[in-house]
């Protein structure tokens, strides 16, 4: 399955990946404001790992984002469980040589939209850490709502921040 967008496309991670997810996500300008989980630095170790890990997938809720046919970012939606079961998390990264072109932005309404047609779900929501402001901005021009502010929420390098949460219905 692809889903397009303006110059790019959002499809599974497919092996081949592994050389420009490497590329783009071993840079010190991604890592600040993504979960502990995405390693810093990012060797091709990690990439081939990850794209294994990924053709797994029994739902599609992980996607590559393909500029020019390379993977350059990721753009995924994680469904929640017990009581929040009708609620999931989207979350994303774009190699820096592709920041400020729209793309995120885009992407991310194409995945929410994907996501309301496609999950169980009624609601999206984020949590962005307080000092990435243009992942505010991108979450607000793609029509999700701050709904507030978790302060002292996040420990990222050693450093205490707020988490902004954002959301939007399915009802929006």
């Amino acid at each position: 399955m692809e889903l397009r967008g303006t110059g790019f496309v959002l499809r599974s991670w497919q092996e081949g990946d592994e050389e420009s997810l490497q590329k783009y996500a071993d840079n010190p300008n991604i890592t600040p404001f993504l979960m502990d989980r995405f390693p810093y630095p990012y060797t091709m170790q990690d990439a081939i790992s990850w794209v294994a890990f990924m053709q797994q997938q029994q739902q599609l809720t992980n996607f590559a984002i393909i500029v020019d046919g390379q993977a350059c970012g990721g753009i995924a939606i994680t469904l929640m469980n017990d009581v929040n079961r009708k609620t999931a998390e989207i979350g994303y990264w774009l190699g820096e040589p592709y920041w400020n072109q729209g793309i995120i932005t885009e992407a991310v309404r194409i995945l929410t939209d994907y996501a309301f047609k496609n999950l169980d779900i009624i609601r999206l929501q984020a949590g962005v850490f307080g000092k990435n402001s243009p992942s505010m901005r991108v979450l607000e021009k793609a029509g999700y709502v701050k709904e507030g502010i978790m302060r002292n929420a996040v420990i990222k390098n050693g450093e205490v921040m707020d988490k902004h949460m954002y959301a939007i219905l399915k009802s929006e």
